[in-house]
């Protein structure tokens, strides 16, 4: 493994009791980077994410993060190293208020930082508007945007995003994109995104895996990547 791999998996294998989802996953993020898993549904994608950040336990194979083998932290300790976790359906905590949601992130992290909050409200300034509101009554894209400053609290190295679009009108996922875009630029923060929203991936990714029946079989460089017509074919039933 090279110094300059930030998250590698190899050999990854996982699933759900007796049911192997994940066959041997080999992929690799270099610092800086915005990777997508794609794939159809069902092939072991958000399975992926739940693994890597270690709500699952891996069966076998090996994951390393900034060059440490992780593979048997629990989730919390993972957290701590500087992965930020951000599930899919978003799973905020809907009878605590913007701002309570956004010291759980803290909390989480075990750390304080003063700035981060200045930066998530340049980002997502509709967070600081909404700060006394109960998240539960947040639109769906408004809950994603607090899901998103809710993991980037901690200044983690990468950010795991697991299906951002679901549930959300098109205009939003756009300015989501722009965010997770500048973010990524202006913080040099990693991203792992697994999505089927085609508009989404070929607008940030800068590069891609596909995933069939839980492998990788392919890797998608930068032109394929921001191809749509690539890309679908990838999405299609």
């Amino acid at each position: 493994m090279t110094e300059a791999n930030l998250l590698k998996a190899e050999g990854l294998c996982s699933g759900y009791g007796s049911e192997t989802v994940l066959q041997g996953v080999d992929f690799q993020i270099e610092p800086g980077e915005i990777v997508a898993i794609i794939g159809r549904n069902g092939v072991g994608k958000s399975t992926l994410m739940r693994t890597l950040i270690g709500l699952l336990p891996a069966s076998s194979g090996r994951i390393h993060f900034h060059g440490e083998d992780i593979t048997r932290l629990p989730a919390d300790q993972r957290a701590l190293s500087g992965i930020g976790y951000i599930p899919q359906g978003r799973e905020v905590f809907p009878e605590l208020s913007v701002s309570e949601n956004l010291i759980v992130g803290e909390v989480a992290a075990g750390r304080r930082r003063k700035l981060e909050y200045e930066v998530i409200y340049r980002f997502f300034p509709i967070l600081k508007e909404r700060a006394a509101q109960r998240a539960g009554t947040l639109s769906g894209g408004q809950q994603q945007q607090l899901a998103i400053a809710r993991a980037m609290i901690s200044n983690p190295s990468i950010m795991l995003l697991d299906e951002p679009s679901e549930g959300i009108q098109p205009s939003i996922v756009k300015d989501i994109a722009k965010n997770i875009h500048e973010l990524n630029t202006m913080t040099d923060i990693s991203v792992l995104l697994v999505e089927q929203n085609l508009e989404l991936i070929t607008s940030i990714a800068q590069r891609g895996y596909v995933m069939e029946k839980g492998r990788i079989v392919k890797a998608l460089s930068s032109e394929e990547i921001t191809s749509r017509d690539e890309v679908r074919n990838y999405l299609t039933i």
